[in-house]
């Protein structure tokens, strides 16, 4: 049985807590991109201020999109937190969260949440990928924590979603909401979708709702993201411990995403080569700049190695 159009409504959010670490043009690119997709179709489009926005921009935003909402959210809001703030502003059975620093198809929207015209599904989580291509790009697409897109064109289960492109129907956030408590940086979707699936949900991947998140952006940025990834990993470890929860129903280990932070049963050298394969058939000029990468790619993962041990040692590294 499935629903009509019109039994489905939607709210959208999106929070600034990205932009203390990325380029501010990134977010007009990323509204850019909703922009063309119908959002005045949602109950509302809820843009969650964390304080690092000018406010020039705020009220130029508001100007050009009307079917904005703003919010300011108090001090010291997190990331996680703001996410779970939104949710409050919003009244749309579905929500969908949605990153400043990411640019979207231009299906993306449409695709994501027609998923939700069956009715069995209660998680829909769409497909993020690192942008950019050359030495720094690269690297990035190649160790970063996004995998490359899957090239599938069904839904599957997984185990496993970013909060950057996902959508969930509201009950089940009110039932489990995203912890927001935790001692990691950008980890706690992992502890959820753990939760999530030791409840009984099953968490599903649509491969044609895509999305391309920007890489680190500059040196700071950089250094200090590899460092957290260590640091989300050793927490990650400590709080899901080592065996996966089952897959959803029809789900096998194969349909896993390649993210080695939480495919623990494949080596990381097929990983390696599925993400290398992956990147190339997307976008050939990586071929090229590969091995000219590698002293990158071989730093970002000292990185992450040092930022794991330090948060043995003293628990973070922040």
């Amino acid at each position: 049985m499935n629903r009509t159009r019109n039994d489905r409504t939607f709210s959208i959010i999106l929070e600034t807590e990205n932009l203390e670490t990325s380029d501010i043009k990134r977010l007009q690119q990323s509204i850019v991109s909703l922009a063309a997709q119908l959002p005045e179709q949602a109950n509302e489009v809820v843009l969650i201020d964390s304080g690092n926005t000018p406010r020039q921009l705020l009220n130029q935003l508001q100007l050009s999109y009307p079917w904005l909402t703003i919010k300011s959210a108090p001090p010291e809001t997190e990331y996680y937190e703001s996410k779970m703030l939104g949710l409050e502003w919003t009244t749309g059975e579905i929500i969908v969260y949605y990153d400043s620093d990411c640019i979207y198809e231009s299906d993306w929207l449409a695709t994501l949440v027609s998923s939700f015209d069956n009715v069995n599904i209660q998680i829909v989580g769409g497909e993020t990928t690192t942008d950019g291509v050359g030495l720094y790009g690269t690297a990035m697409a190649l160790c970063y924590i996004f995998p490359q897109y899957s090239g599938r064109s069904d839904l599957f289960p997984v185990n496993q979603y970013f909060l950057n492109n996902v959508a969930f129907r509201r009950s089940v956030l009110e039932a489990i909401p995203i912890p927001t408590d935790l001692p990691l940086y950008r980890g706690n979707c992992v502890i959820h979708a753990q939760t999530l699936i030791a409840a009984g949900y099953t968490i599903w991947r649509q491969p044609n709702a895509r999305s391309f998140h920007a890489p680190p952006n500059g040196f700071e940025h950089y250094f200090k993201r590899f460092l957290l990834i260590g640091h989300d990993l050793y927490w990650q470890k400590q709080l899901v411990g080592s065996p996966l929860a089952p897959l959803g129903k029809g789900g096998t280990r194969e349909e896993l995403m390649d993210d080695p932070t939480i495919n623990r049963q494949r080596s990381n050298l097929a990983i390696g080569i599925d993400r290398i394969t992956k990147m190339i058939q997307r976008d050939r000029r990586h071929a090229f700049y590969l091995p000219f990468c590698l002293p990158i790619v071989m730093v970002s993962v000292l990185l992450i190695a040092i930022g794991y041990q330090i948060t043995c040692r003293y628990g973070t590294v922040k």
